[in-house]
């Protein structure tokens, strides 16, 4: 029996796909050329300093301002041929909350169910769970005007949530929180990518892309200088060593004649070893001490964290990384 052959179109995995993006307003290049791809049910965060052009990217890719050149396809949607779908697809959350603060959180969730297409048996529901979700029930029947920072933040995610959207666009939005309430919003922020949502987060704190994004692209003068997961980023700024601590400084003074290039802290007792971190650096590393019959009472692999990275791929230090 012969049949037909049948093409199958795969399912695209990226949930924001960008080839070649360029804005510029007058005479002032602010996008050179960005491009990036964002898998669903992922993490991804913008980094860059003050005037690389993050806002400008976020602003282009909700739809809020045009693109001079380049394709964007958001949720699988032509961004310039199908604003609409992408509109319906996405939901963006400020660097400020955009709350209502003369109503209460219950009233503002309500004007967000009343906004959207969703039907009022529906909704009553909605509103009922997010507050249940965002452990707002309490505080519900309260002017918004009367809600912690935390407590505003949580409420314009959940708001944002109403229309259940496919991809999130967070800008800042730990921004002026104290610790508790940050590492609360990185709780909410993991549950909502369990459940399949896409995130594209804008953060001015580096341990906040480090802890939560999949991906990380670093945006300097319009351009994307790197690209990669945290530790691939951190992999590619010199300075990785491993660190040796000895019990006594003959040991110290054997083991840095043993190893070349080594530089030894003879108060502290310990040894610092260029290295790439690597399992096979460490084990030859191990076996050169033990050659000499010497061994360190402990030892850690120490890599440049994310703000060396910045400095070094940008030159600014992380304190102007705010917009």
């Amino acid at each position: 029996m012969t049949g037909r052959a049948v093409t199958v179109v795969p399912m695209t995995s990226s949930a924001i796909a960008v080839s070649g993006l360029r804005k510029s307003y007058k005479d002032k290049v602010v996008l050179d050329g960005i491009d990036l791809d964002v898998p669903a049910g992922t993490i991804f965060s913008l980094l860059g300093p003050n005037g690389a052009g993050k806002t400008t990217t976020v602003n282009v890719l909700t739809t809020l301002t045009s693109a001079d050149a380049g394709t964007i396809r958001i949720a699988g949607h032509d961004i310039a041929a199908s604003p609409r779908e992408v509109r319906r697809a996405i939901g963006v959350t400020g660097q400020f909350a955009a709350v209502d603060e003369l109503l209460t959180g219950r009233e503002n969730l309500q004007l967000m169910v009343d906004l959207s297409p969703v039907s009022t048996k529906d909704g009553k529901r909605i509103v009922g769970d997010l507050l249940e979700r965002f452990e707002l029930t309490e505080a519900a029947g309260k002017p918004a005007s009367t809600y912690s920072g935390g407590m505003r933040r949580k409420l314009d995610l959940a708001m944002t949530l109403v229309g259940s959207p496919r991809i999130i666009f967070l800008d800042e939005p730990t921004t002026g929180l104290d610790p508790r309430s940050r590492r609360t919003m990185w709780s909410i922020i993991r549950d909502l990518v369990a459940g399949g949502v896409t995130i594209f987060l804008t953060t001015q704190y580096l341990e906040e892309a480090d802890q939560l994004a999949d991906s990380i692209a670093v945006l300097d003068q319009g351009r994307i200088v790197a690209q990669g997961t945290a530790a691939e980023l951190k992999r590619q700024i010199p300075g990785t060593h491993v660190r040796l601590r000895f019990a006594s400084e003959a040991e110290l003074d054997t083991a840095a004649r043993a190893v070349a290039g080594s530089t030894k802290d003879t108060e502290a007792l310990t040894l610092r070893v260029p290295g790439d971190g690597g399992t096979r650096s460490l084990r030859a590393l191990l076996d050169r001490l033990d050659e000499h019959s010497v061994s360190a009472e402990e030892f850690s692999v120490h890599t440049p964290d994310l703000d060396d990275v910045f400095l070094a791929l940008t030159g600014h230090a992380t304190e102007v990384t705010a917009k």
